[in-house]
């Protein structure tokens, strides 16, 4: 079969212009400093020797070495690139041979051909929902050829078709099929050359420092050419940036391009489905690991966690009205895009991918859809997939750290477990999804007209008033990302609002705008929040006139007025904490410490609220209590002489991070307590039967 031929788009070809012209600008300016550091070093080394033979010495022998060493210093740093590489960490992966597995060696071959590239050097399988080819880096592989290998998640093959795991190879192979591919390869590697010069500079630091302490004298030689080296960052950040760019707008056409080829091998369709289910398929099996980071304090593990990726993929799908076809949900367009009312649109021009939005659009653009697609499981090419699976989720399991006998959990205890959990973290389902995003607007329940007669359930939590919070929510994050473009955060010249195009400097005035909608949305919204308490308050009163109901958004409204305040507070003592993992002088240590006094004094009172709060009670475990009272119960000392007390710092930072989660999680149980009683209230009158 002859390759699929995917046509270079105009965009493509500006983009890798715009890529080589980086290039070519990044390598005139390394070679006019490597000149004239070579140049330095021949000067400094010559004068150094110079200095040595006509005043011969003790003294001038270490002077001139020192002097010798400021060209060298400079000269190695230019170099040091060549002689490293980047190695992909393979502990996570699997490697399996044609003898594993000849059904999935046949596809990729049969992938390879039609593509026209080379087989993989090595196939991996990773536990994870992605697949990649990749290679070890270094400078020469810009010269030398250099086989890629394959990866393959297994959590990516139990969430898609025969069909769709063809066309994901298909788009990897895609990367390296065309030799105007290779300047995305250039690109790369030139970026993490300027990376390493930039950033990657611990062993190179280590050895100067090592030089420097040999002497007084080589220090003063040392500290000059770490200020010729500032020098030399300080062009490369700007070269870093222009060549970055340049980097990620080709990457994003390299994703469009590899994505025709695979349309060419198996029609736009599989790819498309797949790449909108992906999104859903990752995020279930991360709820899957989440819910056994929270077992390992009960020392239980997962046989398969597949088997249960596959549970909580349909849980979700279900949860979320989305179809399931063949065995798999079939996520459209509008599921992503539900609850996104943005009309701001922004070029990112850092993103390294194009949206998942824009390739579909680009793929229903080729309309080659005539190929016959194969639904079948993409785990059919595997010789015994169950075994695999349960091979890599030994491998997730094995990284953890466990106290005791460890248990294996069964796929039915699992559901049952995550069932309850799902229903003990969200919000029931009469509310139509209004609460997931937005809590309850403040209001003063003693000004409620409660005399007005109610408004029907049905209508307080229609699709217009879910649609409405939705409204507020993109509004409100529109305006923040205008205010970031008008205080020239955001690196643009141009944006697009509501199909019209805008220049940066408007973006205060349409904010202006924004504001006013705002206003309006939130006004209505609170209105019929005032109607949602009262008519709960109606069928309170019907019921068992009691007053709970207004103890509970009281509670919650108390609760809710400090926690953003307070979370705040916590996140910054949390920031202004970093200090410690930089090289300061003791004096400024000691300086920063005494600053945080006051910050920590009030954050003490914070956790001890906390621990006061009845609802958060069952939520903190007796090891979080404990590091809760041992912080509280005197003055830890953090630093003192030349010292970090290692001991008294785990302590702080374990209590402002379980301080974190457990505020979010009391505002969620405060929200929550008050959402089930209104539900009770319903279920008793007959005005809603649970499904």
């Amino acid at each position: 079969m002859p390759k699929p031929v995917a046509t270079l788009s105009p965009a493509f070809k500006k983009q890798a212009n715009k890529a080589i012209a980086a290039i070519v600008i990044f390598i005139i300016t390394y070679l006019i400093l490597l000149a004239l550091a070579t140049g330095l070093t021949a000067l400094c080394v010559y004068s150094g020797f110079a200095l040595i033979i006509n005043n011969p010495g003790l003294l001038t022998i270490i002077l001139g070495m020192g002097l010798a060493s400021l060209g060298v210093l400079v000269l190695i740093f230019l170099v040091k690139f060549i002689f490293t590489s980047h190695k992909t960490d393979r502990l996570h992966l699997y490697e399996i041979k044609q003898e594993d597995e000849p059904a999935l060696f046949r596809l990729i071959n049969d992938i390879v051909e039609e593509v026209g590239t080379h087989f993989p050097k090595k196939v991996y399988l990773s536990s994870d929902v992605n697949a990649a080819v990749f290679y070890d880096s270094s400078f020469w592989s810009m010269i030398l050829p250099v086989k890629k290998n394959l990866q393959i998640g297994i959590g990516m093959v139990n969430s898609v078709t025969s069909a769709e795991l063809k066309a994901i190879l298909a788009h990897e192979f895609g990367h390296f099929s065309q030799r105007t591919m290779k300047v995305g390869s250039y690109v790369y590697n030139v970026n993490h050359v300027i990376f390493n010069m930039l950033y990657d500079n611990d062993s190179y630091g280590k050895i100067v420092q090592k030089w420097a302490s040999i002497t007084g004298y080589f220090s003063i030689f040392t500290i000059i050419a770490v200020r010729i080296i500032a020098f030399v960052q300080w062009i490369l950040k700007k070269l870093y940036a222009i060549v970055n760019k340049r980097y990620m707008g080709l990457s994003r056409e390299m994703e469009f391009h590899a994505d025709e080829i695979a349309a060419g091998v198996t029609g736009y369709q599989p790819l498309k489905s797949s790449l909108l289910r992906l999104s859903l398929a990752d995020h279930a099996f991360n709820a899957v690991l989440r819910f056994y980071d929270e077992q390992v304090v009960n020392n239980m593990q997962s046989a398969n966690i597949y088997k249960e990726q596959t549970y909580v993929m349909h849980f979700f799908a279900k949860d979320s009205k989305v179809a399931i076809v063949n065995d798999l949900p079939v996520v459209t367009i509008e599921d992503l895009n539900r609850y996104n009312k943005s009309k701001l649109v922004i070029k990112d021009q850092w993103a390294s991918h194009p949206s998942t939005e824009d390739r579909v659009k680009r793929l229903e653009l080729l309309g080659n859809n005539d190929i016959p697609v194969d639904n079948t499981p993409a785990n059919r090419f595997f010789t015994n997939i169950e075994t695999l699976q349960q091979t890599l989720s030994q491998k997730i399991f094995s990284q953890v750290t466990y106290q005791g006998e460890v248990k294996t959990n069964t796929l039915e205890n699992f559901i049952e477990q995550f069932n309850q959990n799902f229903k003990n973290n969200t919000f029931s389902a009469i509310y139509n999804g209004y609460y997931d995003n937005k809590s309850p607007v403040y209001f003063d329940s003693t000004t409620v007209n409660i005399a007005e007669a109610p408004m029907p359930f049905e209508y307080l939590f229609s699709p217009d008033k879910i649609n409405m919070v939705y409204d507020a929510i993109s509004l409100q994050n529109d305006f923040d990302t205008l205010t970031q473009i008008a205080g020239k955060n955001v690196d643009i010249t141009t944006f697009d609002y509501d199909g019209r195009k805008y220049k940066k400097k408007h973006a205060t005035i349409l904010q202006q705008e924004l504001k006013t909608e705002i206003d309006a949305v939130n006004e209505q919204l609170k209105t019929n929040d005032l109607h949602i308490f009262n008519y709960f308050h109606h069928l309170e009163k019907s019921t068992n006139n009691s007053n709970r109901l207004i103890t509970l958004y009281t509670q919650f409204f108390e609760y809710d007025k400090s926690f953003e305040a307070s979370y705040q507070h916590c996140s910054t003592l949390h920031q202004n904490l970093q200090f410690i993992s930089h090289s300061l002088p003791v004096e400024q240590i000691t300086a920063n410490f005494s600053q945080l006094e006051a910050d920590e004094l009030k954050f003490k009172e914070l956790v001890s609220s906390l621990l006061a709060t009845e609802v958060i009670q069952t939520e903190i475990n007796e090891e979080v209590r404990k590091n809760f009272e041992s912080y509280l119960s005197k003055q830890l000392v953090y630093f003192a002489g030349d010292v970090y007390y290692e001991e008294n710092l785990k302590v702080l930072f374990t209590a402002i991070n379980d301080y974190a989660h457990l505020s979010a999680k009391t505002h969620f149980l405060l929200k929550k307590q008050l959402l089930d009683y209104q539900e009770q209230l319903q279920v008793r009158t007959n005005a809603y039967i649970p499904a």
